[in-house]
């Protein structure tokens, strides 16, 4: 048997020798379409992760002016002064967001309603190497206060 394998191998290193190079062509075309392949995985979720990032932000944003927006009428009517309800505008804020399809969070602090949104967006490509999902965050603050008219 050791014989065999000693044989095999002898006629293996021959064929090195001899300069044999059969299969380096095909390995060399599967390695540059592997590269292309996560080339093109990171170029197309890469574009549309950042499209992901600008949605979690417009939400933010929207959720946080939404927040702003629930005012104390009647501290504003009587004593001319802007203040929000901060239980309204966290749940208003909350809700914009929830209504999105995002997850996310809202406080209030004074007259400024802060709300973090996190996003997460299924790759296309990429999962075939194992990434699955991006998570994407964004943060974003809107004040209420008066305007002259």
């Amino acid at each position: 048997m050791k014989t065999r394998l000693r044989r095999h191998l002898a006629c293996v290193r021959a064929t090195f020798v001899q300069g044999d190079d059969r299969g380096q062509a095909t390995a060399f075309v599967i390695g540059v379409a592997a590269a292309l392949w996560l080339f093109a995985g990171i170029v197309v979720d890469g574009g549309l992760a950042l499209a992901g990032k600008a949605r979690a932000l417009d939400v933010a944003q929207e959720a946080a002016r939404s927040g702003a927006q629930q005012l104390d009428t009647g501290q504003l009517r009587h004593h001319d002064e802007v203040r929000l309800v901060h239980a309204e505008a966290a749940r208003a804020a909350r809700a914009h967001v929830a209504s999105a399809g995002d997850s996310g969070s809202a406080t209030v602090r004074g007259n400024a309603v802060t709300v973090h949104v996190t996003h997460h967006y299924r790759t296309q490509i990429l999962q075939l190497v194992g990434l699955r999902t991006l998570t994407l965050h964004a943060t974003a603050t809107s004040h209420a206060e008066r305007t002259t008219p």
